[in-house]
């Protein structure tokens, strides 16, 4: 069983940036992806931000040139930078991992951008 735990999350005004970060109970350079997804108020979930094995990414057309995934050296850390954030970023952010067949989920992470 992978356990991803989150951290990072919170209140920011528009313009400000944050960092989320998952870590994972294994080493992540085993996975074939890693990524980011958000879900906010009556809407779906929907995918962020990705990283292949061979650390490949891709970013929602919503905010490439603004969030940056990264892995850590610690290799079992996931990263989520974002900046220039939005009011149309609130949602609550998710970690996800996938190896094989099998996807894990984190809890999630409450990011509300406001004024």
């Amino acid at each position: 069983q992978v356990q991803l735990v989150e951290s990072g999350g919170g209140l920011v005004q528009p313009g400000g940036s944050l960092r989320l970060s998952c870590a994972a109970s294994v080493r992540i350079f085993s996975a074939n992806t890693m990524g980011w997804y958000r879900q906010a108020p009556g809407k779906q979930r929907e995918l962020v931000a990705m990283i292949t094995r061979d650390g490949t990414t891709n970013y929602a057309e919503s905010v490439k040139g603004r969030f940056t995934i990264s892995r850590g050296n610690a290799k079992n850390t996931v990263y989520l930078q974002m900046n220039n954030l939005k009011p149309d970023d609130t949602a609550v952010y998710y970690c996800n991992a996938a190896f094989g067949t099998a996807e894990y989920w984190g809890q999630g992470n409450q990011v509300t951008v406001s004024s």
